[in-house]
């Protein structure tokens, strides 16, 4: 890529982030747009927008997410909102107070050699670049001595802040976590491989006559899972037909007041996506179909909670010291049996996966790794080809008749800065389903749980398969001959690739903050959805709720796609420090565009109270050691004798990554005794904790509380120790 094509790309995408803010500002501003520009103040029951918005300019957002603090984001969206900031924050700090020595010692020792022309930032003649660069310096020069101190520098200031990150985190929680406020998952322990009961006795009976030797004072009562297969089946046909009915309704109301005063039936057919089959009155039919499916359901409901015990159970204590004290404790001798966590938040629980066996799940995690690893290990091979084939130069030689198109300049300047990150961009969104699917077939129980999971899946990959992937995949293919005649040369090629590829990450980089954040401010794609659906799909208020609900933040893509942009520019902050400013830009901007997103449009799906940010951690310092290990061979490279002195900074990392775990992970994974004993506001009513666990499959249309007391229990009345 040459300069005019890089400064392109930079105009471009600022000028169409000045755009979208613009269209942000202007589309903002309208009440019948307030539903997706302010969902979550809408549904917190707070006013849209602040007054005199009328008078709102395009950067009055930018002034209220300054204004906004950490307790504005746990109020509106809770500890893990204001975790994901904590992380923007830190990333922001590492390059802001990396910058601040990095830029005036390096730019100038590199810019001030002769430098080398084999070594370029671009794979071509951007030579104004190089020269701001290491691979200006030459080898066995003393100036290398000046990114020695940097790299050192770079990797102390990770250590400090990401210490005081991870304490201010766990502060947070702890926080969270002794609020006077009562939330049911502190009162309950998820328990997993349940032994067979004994002779004579029900599953719920053992459950109860374990925990009550246990914790006889506090024990309140316990929840069989079921498997609920058949029962969500129903349910899930019941609820699709109670919503076609009202929309059935409501289009016939409709066309009373359109049409003749009688109106008009809707009619649908009841085969394939009501495409064929016989033709039926839509009201008449769901109506129907609703009488019979709700015998069905309470029927299969009894089924359910009376034969279809599971050998997992949820026990409710009194109070949450106790079911903290119980989800920390070896239950039994054995590793397989009794295995008591934590419970997840009722809305994440995942209760397929409930009961899964000890042995079960350590198959299939074995079984995901090994999926994953096969899907890193191919995906290469795709990744690769798409860095090398949407090089201009090599699609005119595959494609040859595209010549006269790319002979005209501004076309191809825009398609040269271009092509390569948006290839990449969407080939990469096609991968978040499937590793959160894979997730949860480990047997994980919670949402929380499996998107941590398929974040950190996410984040291997996208480090192994962009970063790697494309620094290698365009030096093996351009330098293939090279290979074949010396194939010792390999090495020393590899290592220049990474200087060779630094204007493709700056690129990347800047598409992502300048287009990336301008579509997420401006929200386009969910606005014309949302009037669309409006005017053509949504006849009841439940419709046109489900059309403009925004989501939460999506961690299981977002955190690794800004780990992968961290990793990024941590590899080439020493190689080529103009990235800093790149990387500065990035999370700064991102953490203006997801404040005011926060604050206003994410709704949370979920509540872990901050147990991303270990993941979080381990992930950074990841990338801090990638990046001591990447400048281990360029500073190799460049036969600077004295490299070994690098060696102990991956040991640093390692240590400092230890310390940490064992100092603070502990309060992440249980719940410190001295946080779950503090007092509650009031007494909690323990019925009400139990009743907010049972799955809504469960919950029956016609509530008894004989069936919840005799089937949800497992007990028989007469054999009951209740």
């Amino acid at each position: 890529m040459d300069l005019s094509s890089f400064l392109t790309s930079l105009a471009t995408s600022f000028i169409i982030f000045l755009l979208l803010m613009l269209v942000f500002s202007w589309l903002s501003k309208k009440p019948g747009n307030n539903v997706v520009y302010y969902p979550n103040r809408i549904l917190k029951g707070l006013d849209p927008y602040d007054a005199g918005y009328k008078t709102r300019n395009p950067f009055t957002w930018i002034q209220e997410a300054f204004s906004s603090t950490e307790k504005d984001v746990i109020c509106i969206s809770g500890v893990d909102s204001a975790v994901y900031f904590v992380f923007l924050a830190t990333a922001l700090g590492i390059l802001v107070f990396a910058g601040l020595i990095l830029l005036p010692l390096l730019l100038p020792l590199a810019v001030t050699d002769h430098g080398k022309s084999n070594k370029t930032t671009s794979n071509g003649t951007f030579t104004d670049l190089d020269k701001l660069s290491m691979g200006n310096i030459k080898e066995k020069s003393n100036r290398l001595w000046g990114f020695v101190f940097a790299v050192y520098w770079f990797s102390f200031v990770t250590y400090y802040l990401l210490w005081k990150a991870y304490s201010h985190v766990s502060d947070l929680r702890a926080a969270a976590l002794k609020s006077p406020e009562v939330k049911a998952e502190q009162f309950a322990v998820l328990v997993r491989d349940i032994p067979a009961p004994p002779a004579g006795q029900t599953r719920k009976e053992q459950v109860d006559s374990y925990f009550k030797a246990l914790y006889l004072d506090t024990f309140y009562r316990s929840m069989v899972v079921t498997d609920n297969e058949k029962v969500d089946e129903i349910w899930q046909e019941l609820e699709g037909y109670k919503k076609k009915l009202a929309h059935a309704e409501a289009v016939y109301a409709e066309s009373k007041e359109k049409g003749k005063p009688e109106g008009t039936r809707p009619k649908n057919r009841t085969g394939f996506l009501g495409l064929i089959g016989a033709k039926v009155d839509t009201i008449d039919y769901c109506t129907k179909k609703i009488d019979e499916l709700i015998p069905k359901l309470e029927a299969e409901q009894k089924v359910v909670l009376r034969e279809k015990q599971q050998a997992s159970a949820l026990v409710f204590f009194k109070s949450r010291l106790s079911a903290a004290s119980a989800a920390q404790n070896l239950h039994a001798r054995m590793v397989d049996t009794w295995t008591v966590v934590n419970a997840p938040e009722p809305r994440q629980v995942i209760w397929s996966n409930l009961p899964k066996q000890f042995y079960s799940r350590q198959m299939r995690q074995y079984v995901v790794y090994f999926i994953v690893f096969l899907t890193i290990a191919f995906y290469m091979i795709p990744i690769g080809l798409v860095s090398a084939f949407t090089t201009l130069a090599n699609l005119k030689k595959i494609i040859p008749f595209i010549k006269p198109v790319v002979k005209q300049d501004a076309l191809r300047t825009v398609l040269e800065a271009y092509l390569p990150q948006l290839a990449l961009i969407i080939f990469l969104s096609m991968l978040p389903k499937l590793l959160l699917f894979l997730s949860k077939a480990e047997g994980i129980p919670s949402e929380s749980h499996a998107v941590r999971a398929a974040s950190g899946k996410y984040f291997y990959f996208s480090v192994l398969n962009v970063f790697i992937g494309v620094t290698l995949g365009g030096t093996l293919f351009s330098t293939f001959k090279t290979i074949q005649k010396s194939p010792d040369d390999i090495i020393p090629l590899l290592a220049k690739s990474l200087p060779g590829n630094a204007t493709f990450f700056l690129t990347f980089v800047a598409l992502k903050f300048f287009v990336g954040y301008g579509l997420e401010l401006s929200r386009l794609v969910p606005l014309i959805i949302f009037h669309l659906k409006r005017k053509y799909l949504c006849k009841t208020e439940a419709e046109l709720k489900e059309a403009w609900t925004p989501g939460d933040l999506n961690y299981a893509t977002r955190i690794p796609g800004d780990l992968l942009i961290l990793t990024i520019v941590f590899c080439y902050s020493v190689i080529a420090p103009i990235i800093i400013l790149f990387g500065v830009i990035y999370f700064g901007v991102g953490w203006l565009v997801l404040r005011n997103q926060v604050l206003k449009v994410f709704v949370p799906s979920y509540e872990s109270y901050g147990q991303m940010w270990p993941h979080i951690h381990t992930r950074i310092v990841a990338a801090l050691i990638l990046f001591q290990l990447t400048m281990f061979g360029y500073f190799g490279v460049n036969k600077f004798y004295y490299t070994p002195i690098l060696i102990p900074l991956p040991i640093f990392s390692f240590i400092f990554a230890y310390v940490c775990s064992k100092k603070l992970y502990r309060s992440f994974h249980d719940t410190a005794l001295e946080v779950a004993r503090e007092d509650l506001k009031e007494e909690p009513d323990m019925e009400f904790v139990f009743k907010s666990f049972i799955p809504p499959p469960l919950a029956a249309e016609k509530p008894d509380d004989d069936q919840f007391e005799d089937a949800l229990s497992q007990i028989s009345r007469s054999a009951s120790l209740a």
